[in-house]
């Protein structure tokens, strides 16, 4: 059984903040835990905007706390986000991520992540056989 608590995992490298300084990951669950699923709470910082296209990872999104959007680039459909939604990348779908005020979202990602990924220009994390 693996146990782990959030705010302690926040004071250790389970903790990955953007370069952007848009958003913060605390990565509870991840690939070397052997599971076929990593789980994080995520916040989004209110007032940003992150670009994310997961090619390569099945991801989703529920919303603990917050206020915010998702916008689908390939046909600029917006979905406002707050408490109790859920969304599921089902199609690897590019989008802008948008707080309206600070987002707090449990992410379910398949394949695991490692924690060592970072986004690259696209959007994107690397497959996970690159990584």
């Amino acid at each position: 059984m693996i146990v782990r608590n959030l705010e302690e995992a926040r004071q250790t490298d389970r903790l990955v903040k953007s370069e952007s300084g848009t958003w913060d990951s605390t990565r509870l669950v991840l690939a070397n835990d052997g599971g076929n699923f990593s789980f994080h709470i995520t916040r989004i910082y209110e007032g940003t905007e992150t670009h994310i296209h997961y090619k390569h990872h099945y991801e989703s999104v529920y919303c603990i706390e917050g206020e915010g959007e998702v916008e689908t680039l390939a046909d600029g459909k917006i979905w406002p986000i707050k408490p109790g939604d859920i969304y599921i990348l089902d199609q690897h779908d590019e989008h802008l991520l948008r707080a309206h005020k600070t987002l707090h979202l449990a992410c379910v990602f398949t394949p695991p992540v490692t924690g060592n990924e970072v986004h690259r220009e696209d959007g994107s994390y690397a497959p996970v056989d690159e990584i």
